[in-house]
């Protein structure tokens, strides 16, 4: 049977997951990390992609990010992945396939989810033990939202800005929003809606999207259905 299509949709905010095949090491030094982010910047531009939050990791990467099309992330990540495998494998010495397959992805609910889904990857090395604070990790975009240094990867979301009037405002609600760290809840919705490729938000923006894209995003219901209605008790 093929695989269902990505929930893709232009204009809407994604969670978006790449692993390492066999969750291999995928960056092994400065110098990986950097080259990566360099052709990513490069593909988001031409492929029309804001990427507003990321972070990259030793077997894995994860980036929140909105597409101009259907089409932009897909293409994004190919052409990063056509750029960087066979230079790394070149540095490295090695052969044969960097990433794990498709990469994962969850339509967001901005409202509800965008800063929650924000914080969620930027602490990710402080979750893992890469890391004692997310601003001491270089290879997020946690230091750009935290106002110690810019990031020309990052499109700030208008979630982002309705933090506050002026960067100093903004900067310091997000460092607050971050110190209040995420409910176990909170880390197993996300996981969950990333890992099932689904969407991320309350159930009136699944239902939207389910009447809009024509697939089933609502849970189904449970039990069979009745062949006859049942007569009023």
């Amino acid at each position: 049977m093929a695989r269902q299509p990505r929930l893709i949709l232009p204009h809407q905010p994604h969670h978006l997951v790449q692993r390492g095949n066999d969750n291999i090491t995928i960056f092994r030094d400065d110098e990986d990390y950097a080259r990566f982010l360099g052709w990513l910047k490069e593909s988001a531009r031409f492929y029309h992609v804001a990427i507003h939050a990321y972070v990259l990791l030793p077997d894995h990467l994860q980036l929140l990010a909105t597409p101009a099309d259907e089409d932009g992330l897909a293409l994004m990540m190919q052409k990063v992945g056509r750029l960087y495998v066979p230079w790394f494998n070149a540095r490295h010495g090695r052969s044969g396939t960097l990433f794990g397959g498709r990469f994962r992805t969850a339509v967001i609910d901005p409202v509800q989810y965008f800063l929650a889904c924000m914080r969620y990857i930027e602490l990710h090395p402080v979750r893992v033990q890469q890391a004692g604070s997310a601003v001491d990790y270089p290879w997020s975009s946690y230091a750009h939202h935290a106002g110690v240094r810019a990031d020309p990867l990052i499109t700030d979301h208008a979630k982002y800005w309705d933090l506050g009037n002026t960067p100093f405002q903004r900067e310091a609600a997000y460092i607050a929003l971050a110190q209040q760290g995420l409910s176990m809840d909170e880390l197993d919705t996300i996981d969950a809606a990333v890992l099932k490729g689904g969407a991320l938000g309350s159930h009136a923006f699944k239902a939207a999207l389910e009447k809009k894209t024509k697939r089933q995003i609502l849970p189904a219901k449970r039990g069979r259905p009745f062949k006859i209605k049942p007569a009023d008790a």
